[in-house]
């Protein structure tokens, strides 16, 4: 009688002799050997089988490498080049009183149970630690780089959580990141218990040590409200080491925004972008269409604002149609028939418009929130929405500029290949460049954002600065000193779009180039020349 083992090996066996198998090829495989209690072998389980046999079979390392490749889990979610690590914060009230917004006991505010990032908050009890180690953990099972970590948080309304809270939430997340090392535990000896605590210094501590952990955070996000956006805020989102801010704008309306009790203005959100965009923060936004007093033309003509307008320009969109959710009071304007849910055909003309005017700086990350359909009353309940309009868009030979659908993902590409764009756009308190390397068809590579402020900085370290905002290798996520072939991540890119930066920046008249760099990107930019500063890293030109 065959066991397990066995059975693991001969798939292991008949996954490589197939030439280039696609994920259907190897679902077959693994369907038809199935374990000796009849069920199907996860790909977890077959990558650990194949790590433990691999030397006995005589595998050559090259192969050990194309193997893990093929049968590696969704590999979709690390080829923008990071490994995304998205987690919750505790269930906690929020100070806005929107009529769309559920409120699930269970849940931080406007989050729902049956939400998959939710679920698994749940599942560790919202512990900050358990979330980001056990998350990493998933991602190293099916094969994916845990060196770069882009922490994204979540949970309504950040600013709105104590300060002791928010201290403690943080360190942990350093310290699961910091101690994400199969062959090594971080040693804290050095640390004090009081430093170790609910500090400052504590949380410096924490993060000096990231700095050079093997899981390095590369990217920190967190989610907050325009109306809780202010100079001292913001100081703390970099002492905590934020580099970029989600804000739920919903609306350019002030019309819609007051009849949807959303709380703010839009006089609030343009301070926001100001104060946001003058610390060098990427700014990703959350916009609302099909929201009670707005109709499908003011969408359209709402959505044209966002980069017509030189108040706003956002670098990222996430594009929440409004749904109708149990126990929401917006419940009581649809059974009025005050409010009534886009039809498919009116949502996916919205949708058409949103991706055809949104520039080619900015990334649509998502379109449609991941909601249950069950929880969702009436209206969209397609989660592959975006889909569905990108290929409406193909079919009639529409040209999409966004950032995501232009992404090079698993791509082979030659430096000698690439061409250097520049697009340049004025904002109200700054000038704005977006630096891409793109393929002949316009795929996009790598990235730098360059801003070179009009306005007088709040901060004293970025006087005279240009702020370079952010960099972006895009391609399969590799391991830090990594080097493959062909992938994006080593072919220096990165060094390049600095060296143009600098070139940029003094001949616009700056005397000094900063970066919002994140903690675990502290020690590239000290390579290039850059210095540590109080809140950024500086390089005088």
């Amino acid at each position: 009688m065959k066991r397990d083992n066995d059975i693991l090996l001969q798939i292991i066996k008949q996954i490589f002799r197939l030439k280039n198998p696609s994920d259907s090829d190897i679902a077959k495989i693994i369907s038809r050997n199935p374990s000796v209690s009849r069920k199907s072998f996860s790909k977890a389980e077959i990558i650990t089988a194949f790590n433990k046999f691999s030397n006995a079979l005589k595998i050559k390392s090259s192969d050990k490498k194309g193997f893990l490749e093929i049968i590696k889990m969704k590999r979709v979610r690390t080829l923008s080049g990071v490994t995304p690590v998205t987690i919750l914060t505790k269930p906690y009230p929020c100070p806005g009183k929107c009529i769309y917004c559920p409120s699930d006991p269970k849940m931080p505010k406007s989050y729902l149970s049956s939400e998959p990032g939710a679920q698994r908050a749940a599942s560790n009890n919202f512990d900050p630690y358990l979330q980001v180690y056990n998350r990493l953990a998933a991602y190293k099972n099916i094969g994916h780089p845990t060196d770069k970590v882009e922490l994204i948080i979540l949970g309504g309304t950040w600013s709105f959580y104590p300060e002791k809270y928010q201290l403690w939430f943080m360190k942990r997340c350093f310290e699961a990141m910091n101690d994400f090392d199969p062959k090594k535990k971080t040693n804290y000896k050095n640390i004090s218990e009081k430093e170790r605590g609910v500090s400052w210094e504590g949380l410096f501590k924490i993060q000096m040590i990231n700095e050079k952990s093997k899981s390095r955070c590369v990217g920190l996000v967190v989610e907050t409200r325009p109306d809780y956006i202010s100079q001292s805020e913001i100081v703390k989102f970099r002492k905590f080491g934020v580099t970029k801010v989600q804000i739920g704008i919903q609306s350019l309306s002030n019309k819609v925004l007051k009849v949807n009790r959303r709380g703010h203005n839009v006089e609030t959100t343009a301070k926001a972008f100001m104060l946001l965009r003058l610390a060098g923060f990427k700014i990703q936004v959350h916009w609302m269409p099909n929201l009670l007093g707005s109709n499908l033309k003011a969408d359209v003509q709402d959505f044209k604002k966002l980069f017509s307008d030189s108040r706003f320009k956002p670098d990222e969109l996430k594009i929440y149609p409004c749904s109708l959710i149990d126990g929401t009071e917006l419940v009581k304007y649809f059974n009025k028939g005050k409010w009534l849910p886009y039809s498919d055909k009116e949502l996916l003309y919205v949708l058409k418009n949103c991706l055809l005017l949104t520039p080619r700086y900015c990334r649509i990350n998502r379109v449609v929130r991941d909601i249950s359909s069950e929880d969702i009353l009436v209206g969209n309940k397609k989660s592959n929405f975006r889909q569905i309009v990108e290929k409406d868009l193909e079919k009639n030979k529409k040209k999409i500029n966004e950032i995501r659908y232009r992404e090079i993902k698993s791509e082979k590409i030659k430096a000698k290949d690439l061409k250097l764009k520049i697009t340049v756009y004025k904002t109200a308190t700054s000038l704005e460049y977006f630096l891409e390397y793109i393929t002949s068809a316009d795929k996009i590579v790598g990235f730098l954002r360059l801003s070179l402020p009009k306005a007088k900085p709040f901060i004293k370290e970025l006087e005279g600065a240009g702020i370079i905002r952010e960099i972006h290798v895009y391609g399969q996520t590799l391991d830090i000193g990594m080097e493959d072939e062909g992938k994006a991540q080593h072919i220096g890119l990165g060094k390049r779009l600095i060296e143009k930066a600098k070139e940029i920046t003094t001949k616009a008249g700056f005397s000094k180039l900063c970066v919002i760099s994140s903690v675990g990107t502290r020690e590239y930019y000290l390579h290039l020349g850059f210095k540590n500063g109080i809140l950024y890293q500086l390089l005088n030109l």
